[in-house]
């Protein structure tokens, strides 16, 4: 068995965190799927930013669609909707083999609607409708202004990946805009089945804090985070609310464990994905990630339902005078400002190309 197909084996899914033309065109997300055992992938607009910008594969295709009239955000839907349609292709034989749970890309609205949650809602609605797959999530952050939106979209019936997520309170917060979707969608007569995943961030807790604690401490908080969070997830899956949902056929929404490449480079290069190994998880990681992990990963242990050691290596990095309560709402909204600077970047790439 080869590393990656632990992962597998133990429950979590592995999702790409990345794609481009050029791994399409090359062959090499079809063989990241035949030898690593990828069943899903994730994308946003600095993964777009960079992958536009940084080849030449986009050109003929950016030049056609502006004869054609496209501009701007249009242009840039359009590009990324047919790299995703092909990789939502890629994936359909595990999407179908799993029922849905798994074989999934993601589409992010514009960011700039952070904090529109109308416009949130119609953005999604209409990347639905475009995209035409079955098997793509559209991307809604799960800040205040996005909470009610992904409750409308998923009683809409739109598949939604909450991403920017920080922090156990955060992930409940968008459970629980999943479960009043689901809720009144069976009130209405309507069939419960549609999915979500919940996206946890990771690494970056620990960037954020690598210069305002003991060496002790280093590379330690966004794991714990993840423990907190994960015991959070497994009780919502135990309670009675949900196994009422479940009992008429409603999908759980799955924590997908996001920014789980390591930033630190004195630290290991695959020390997320060994301690966040969970079983009913999803973990989608940069490529340089998954061939470190291809290479030389193991699954040594398997992360404790009840968070294990989480609440205690919180509890030191409060004595160290870390409010993480403060710090993921700080999180989120950096992580909202870098996305918008990643969309105005990738615009103007897009024009300059035009």
């Amino acid at each position: 068995m080869n590393n990656t197909r632990q992962l597998h084996e133990l429950g979590q899914s592995l999702w790409l965190d990345g794609i481009s033309r050029e791994m399409l065109d090359g062959g090499t997300l079809r063989r990241y799927i035949d030898e690593f055992s990828v069943t899903g992938l994730t994308s946003n607009p600095s993964i777009f930013d960079k992958a536009i910008g940084s080849s030449t594969a986009y050109d003929a295709s950016t030049r056609e669609k502006a004869r054609a009239g496209n501009s701007g955000e249009s242009l840039f839907m359009e590009l990324a909707l047919e790299d995703l349609r092909r990789a939502a292709d890629l994936f359909r034989p595990a999407f179908d083999a799993t029922g849905g749970v798994d074989g999934w890309v993601s589409m992010e609205v514009s960011p700039l609607l952070a904090s529109d949650t109308s416009g949130s809602f119609e953005a999604a609605a209409r990347i639905h409708r475009q995209a035409s797959r079955p098997n793509l999530f559209v991307k809604i952050p799960g800040t205040p202004e996005g909470i009610p939106a992904i409750e409308e979209s998923i009683l809409a019936g739109v598949p939604i990946n909450v991403t920017l997520l920080f922090s156990r309170e955060q992930y409940l917060a968008s459970a629980e805009a999943y479960l009043r979707g689901i809720e009144r969608r069976v009130a209405a007569g309507l069939d419960p089945r549609v999915s979500s995943v919940a996206s946890l961030f990771v690494s970056r807790w620990d960037t954020a804090v690598s210069d305002k604690v003991p060496a002790a401490l280093r590379n330690r908080l966004g794991i714990a985070i993840g423990g907190r969070t994960y015991r959070a997830y497994r009780e919502l899956l135990a309670s009675a609310r949900w196994l009422k949902l479940a009992a008429v056929g409603a999908r759980p929404q799955r924590l997908l464990w996001a920014s789980t490449g390591t930033k630190d480079p004195e630290a290991s290069d695959i020390l997320y994905i060994e301690a966040l190994a969970a079983p009913d998880t999803i973990n989608t990681m940069p490529e340089k990630t998954l061939l470190a992990f291809a290479e030389h990963g193991e699954c040594s242990e398997i992360m404790a339902e009840d968070g294990g050691d989480a609440e205690a290596v919180l509890t030191e990095f409060a004595r160290a005078g870390v409010d993480v309560d403060a710090l993921a709402i700080r999180l989120q909204r950096d992580g909202a400002r870098l996305f918008v600077d990643s969309w105005k970047s990738l615009l103007q790439r897009i024009a300059d190309k035009s």
